[in-house]
């Protein structure tokens, strides 16, 4: 059996761009996982790539991954909106923390609009925002195409795929498999919540968890564009950079008592568009293995939550589905070598697409 360059154990966003990288340098590739396309977390979220909310010290990372975004967008043809995103601020404490953070991260990122200009960009003029803000450099992308079309890409430029085969163990250059052994100068496993499976070691000292979330997609009103994209005053909350501004204390009790519904749910209440629709969400609920079940009132709540902010009076539901990924108490990243030759790489929070053509040069460059 034939010794690649690379072999990438998982098929979602992350090991798709780390394929997509080591291929276009040149590198052979083999990626295997257990299922026959890409079904897992990277099809389930928003396809929303918020760069600029995250963490000052992971910015450049940021960087990297719009540039790769755009790269393989071009490449393979993938549909990426460079239309940023649009939150409305409906508070002031909500405004007073978008103030600082386009202090903080400059007007080239972040654009301050009024209460006008956020009423025309959500296309709801009786929102009664105070104002707002533009993230200039944010990228959309629909994820019910991104990975499968990267994957379909790379099988049919050389890089080769084994789909629906178990991987059991991998160790210094060889991965065993229920199809048999693989061997590679170097192996990335990339399985998301599924790390266990391989290395339980390393998924138990950083708690590794799943997070369901509660999502729907809803028929798409002409006024609102395929690129849409919008974060609400609970994305002010969660994502570190927005959270690391003076006003958090203030935004996180405003919201406790204005909106103790959406805080009880853990709820980051974000609208995305894409061809097929609007994508609504989500909540967060943590556990080691989680049910299957959708809580109705949650996903009732969201979805009237939304829809008021785009003055949806009567929304079509055309799916809904409990979306997951990993999540750590303890770590956004698990970027670490178990061995000489193998690295492991799972995002352990919900910036799987933001993150992962960033990830992916740290990745190939050992830069960790």
């Amino acid at each position: 059996m034939s010794t690649k360059d690379l072999i990438i154990v998982g098929s979602g966003i992350i090991g798709l761009a780390t394929a997509f990288r080591a291929h276009r340098e040149g590198r052979t590739v083999h990626v295997i996982d257990r299922a026959d396309r890409p079904v897992g977390s990277s099809i389930q979220n928003f396809g929303h790539a918020c760069f600029t909310g995250q963490a000052d010290e992971i910015q450049p990372v940021m960087e990297k991954s719009r540039e790769g975004w755009l790269e393989a967008a071009k490449t393979v043809g993938l549909w990426a909106a460079e239309s940023g995103t649009i939150v409305p601020a409906v508070t002031d404490v909500e405004m007073q923390i978008l103030k600082e953070f386009a202090d903080h991260r400059g007007a080239d990122k972040v654009t301050l609009l009024d209460a006008g200009q956020i009423s025309e960009a959500i296309g709801n003029p009786a929102l009664g925002a105070v104002g707002g803000a533009h993230m200039v450099r944010d990228l959309r992308v629909n994820p019910r195409e991104a990975a499968p079309k990267i994957a379909a890409w790379l099988a049919e430029n050389g890089v080769e795929f084994t789909w629906n085969t178990h991987v059991t163990k991998v160790s210094d250059g060889t991965v065993y498999s229920n199809r048999g052994e693989f061997h590679a100068a170097e192996v990335v496993v990339c399985t998301n919540f599924d790390l266990v499976d391989l290395f339980p070691e390393i998924a138990e000292r950083h708690e590794l968890e799943i997070c369901t979330l509660v999502m729907s997609l809803i028929e798409r009103p002409d006024h609102i564009a395929s690129d849409f994209s919008m974060l609400t005053g609970t994305s002010l909350a969660r994502y570190d950079g927005f959270a690391s501004m003076p006003s958090n204390a203030a935004l996180r009790a405003d919201l406790a008592e204005r909106e103790p519904e959406l805080v009880g749910c853990i709820a980051n209440l974000m609208v995305t568009g894409i061809p097929e629709g609007l994508l609504i969400g989500d909540s967060h609920a943590y556990a080691k293995s989680p049910e299957p079940f959708i809580d109705e009132e949650i996903a009732a709540l969201l979805l009237e939550k939304a829809t008021a902010y785009l003055g949806i009076e009567k929304p079509v539901v055309k799916q809904r589905w409990l979306g997951r990924y990993s999540n750590s108490t303890k770590t956004n990243l698990i970027l670490e070598k178990p061995d000489a030759k193998t690295t492991v790489a799972v995002v352990a929070s919900g910036i799987g697409m933001t993150y992962s053509f960033g990830l992916s040069d740290q990745i190939l460059r050992g830069d960790f």
